[in-house]
């Protein structure tokens, strides 16, 4: 351990790398941005060359400086994860992220099913669109929607989704034929494609460039049920809504899309309690689908 780099620099480089921003990194470990600037500087020495590139308000990672990121912040984590089982011996943790409306509409039921079956692990649960709290290793696992490929993580397959629109039953009296979406404002979200539903219901027709685009899918199920226009959704989030009525589909037509899958940072492989939760959560899905 010769070529230990000063440790209480690790920190300061980690927060400016994940926040962008020395000021932020200031801010979030309570200290002046002149400190946090002397020990990124201090380190940066030690290593012998520059590991951020310093912009006007903001810094990027050199090519190095990702490297040695992805070091620091893995060893980081173990600290701190090494330093909370000492502190709170009997007490398991389970830090879960998942996508909003997933999280409230299927996964927070399955967690408490899990939990009374489990009583000694302490669940915390988020919500999250991005990859940012399993990448930055502020949960332990998450529940993405999307396609197979997850760069730097592990993936589990839930259960693939079809989607359809939906929308308020008032609106879906003045639909007869899917045309008829052509004069309806159309409600967007980044993961769901209205060209694939186009193309099963025989239109070829292009994304939609115009109407709402919501980034959470339950805000978008709130807002088609007030008759703002028709969301495209995948069958399970719009299933509570459906059965009560406050959305109806319009259309019987349907398409496969995405699916939803539990994603990890491969370090969950050397841990049991996280490995065992994924499999029991994959049963469920199972069930689900």
């Amino acid at each position: 351990m010769r070529d230990l780099p000063p440790l209480h620099t690790l920190p300061a480089f980690e927060a400016a790398a994940r926040l962008g921003s020395f000021l932020a990194a200031a801010t979030a470990l309570h200290l002046t941005p002149s400190a946090v600037s002397h020990r990124i500087r201090l380190l940066e020495v030690h290593l012998g060359q520059p590991l951020f590139e310093r912009r006007h308000r903001a810094v990027t990672l050199t090519a190095s400086g990702r490297r040695y990121l992805a070091v620091v912040r893995e060893a980081l984590l173990k600290l701190d994860e090494a330093s909370s089982s000492l502190r709170q011996p009997e007490q398991a943790r389970l830090r879960i992220s998942a996508a909003p409306a997933l999280g409230g509409r299927w996964l927070v039921g399955r967690v408490a099913a899990y939990q009374m079956q489990h009583p000694d692990i302490d669940f915390h649960l988020g919500t999250a669109t991005g990859l940012g709290p399993l990448l930055n290793g502020e949960a332990d696992l998450g529940v993405r929607y999307g396609e197979e490929e997850w760069p730097g993580l592990l993936a589990w397959k839930l259960f693939e989704e079809r989607v359809f629109p939906v929308c308020s039953p008032a609106l879906a009296a003045t639909l007869h034929t899917p045309a008829d979406l052509d004069a309806m404002r159309l409600l967007r979200h980044p993961l769901l494609s209205w060209q694939r539903w186009f193309a099963a219901a025989g239109l070829p027709r292009p994304e939609p460039a115009n109407g709402p685009q919501y980034d959470d899918a339950a805000l978008m199920l709130d807002a088609a049920a007030a008759g703002h226009g028709v969301a495209l959704m995948t069958s399970t989030i719009a299933a509570a809504e459906l059965a009560s009525g406050r959305l109806v589909r319009p259309f019987a037509t349907d398409c496969p899309d995405r699916s939803f899958y539990i994603v990890a940072a491969p370090a969950v492989q050397d841990k049991p309690l996280i490995m065992a939760f994924i499999r029991w959560l994959q049963r469920a899905g199972r069930d689900a689908g």
